[in-house]
């Protein structure tokens, strides 16, 4: 069962009346704006520090209500119902999979959606300039960065010719990366291996019919709930001596080959920006859907070196990070 409040403390009572956005202005005497968070984990605290400074101090002018569902649909389910019985204020989320279990709690509470992949397409908002209702956010990609992964893939290790393609098929926006390099791959000589993982499949199944397969190398997203088994992913990858190409940085720095992505350290901090301005009193359907403005390549030369590859120069002069 999922846990609430006090960052892994179960709420025995949750209950009051329906919910509704209040604006901080419109706070009664004595009471502080409660921001509910749905799957807190490490990416959350550069969203607090950019609400610390906005100038929100939690216990004094904010407060802070968390919400587990690790990266299951149905827990997640269960973790948006609870904040929107709590209420809060407005409910933060990480992900496709959270923002749409908040969406289907709620229609009043403002929600903001971290680090989507296609917000319009996966159906969460009908347009990032003008995303109506109770949702806005930011997404972490731009257009065909999927590909370009898979580029910068072929780019560093170019005798690559079969990436296996880890993808959540319960995941909207997966599904569309998934999609994106199957179509870019032809015309970069690659075949794409499909590995679906979702909650309902095991990681050791799915991974060994994988290696049947003999890929060269793996591709994966930002997906929250493959992050959660990140660790495991990377041992396997070590282990059968395979390179990967990851969506986050943070995965570089933890021994993952190579990244190019948007900084998620940066897309949560923004969106405390959002929380700001809804507690201000704007309106989520009037802030328009933000597009990450930079994307970063990130090289682990330690990790090539134990893969026994040698990235090329040029490709190393334009990473923003090489780990030595």
């Amino acid at each position: 069962m999922a846990s609430y409040i006090g960052r892994r403390k179960f709420l025995a009572t949750l209950g009051g009346a329906a919910a509704w956005p209040l604006a901080a202005s419109a706070q009664q005497p004595g009471k502080i704006p409660r921001i509910g968070i749905i799957d807190d984990s490490l990416h959350w605290n550069a969203f607090r520090h950019g609400l610390r400074d906005l100038g929100y101090l939690e216990g004094q002018n904010i407060a802070f209500d968390y919400a587990y569902g690790d990266g299951v649909p149905e827990r997640l389910a269960e973790a948006a119902a609870a904040l929107v019985r709590r209420p809060v204020d407005v409910i933060a989320t990480f992900g496709t999979l959270a923002s749409f279990a908040a969406k289907q709690a709620t229609t009043t509470i403002p929600i903001v959606m971290i680090s989507i992949g296609d917000p319009v397409r996966a159906g969460l908002v009908p347009s990032l300039a003008r995303p109506g209702g109770n949702i806005t956010g930011n997404t972490i990609l731009g257009p065909d960065v999927g590909a370009k992964r898979l580029q910068i893939l072929k780019e560093a290790i170019p005798t690559v010719s079969r990436v296996a393609f880890l993808w959540n098929p319960d995941n909207a926006s997966n599904v569309l990366q998934f999609e994106e390099i199957q179509a870019a791959a032809p015309t970069l000589g690659v075949t794409v291996i499909s590995v679906s993982v979702s909650p309902r499949i095991e990681f050791e199944t799915a991974f060994a019919a994988m290696m049947k397969e003999r890929p060269d190398a793996l591709a994966m997203t930002a997906e929250p709930f493959h992050q959660t088994h990140i660790a495991w992913i990377m041992d396997f990858m070590a282990k059968n001596r395979l390179p990967a190409v990851y969506q986050l940085s943070e995965n570089v720095r933890a021994g993952g080959l190579m990244s190019y992505g948007a900084s998620q350290p940066d897309l949560f901090r923004r969106a405390a920006g959002y929380v700001h301005r809804i507690l201000q009193g704007k309106k989520p359907a009037d802030l328009p859907v933000e597009q990450p403005v930079k994307f970063e390549l990130a090289v682990n030369l330690k990790t090539a070196k134990a893969l026994g590859l040698e990235i090329p120069p040029m490709l190393l002069a334009r990473a923003d990070e090489v780990i030595e």
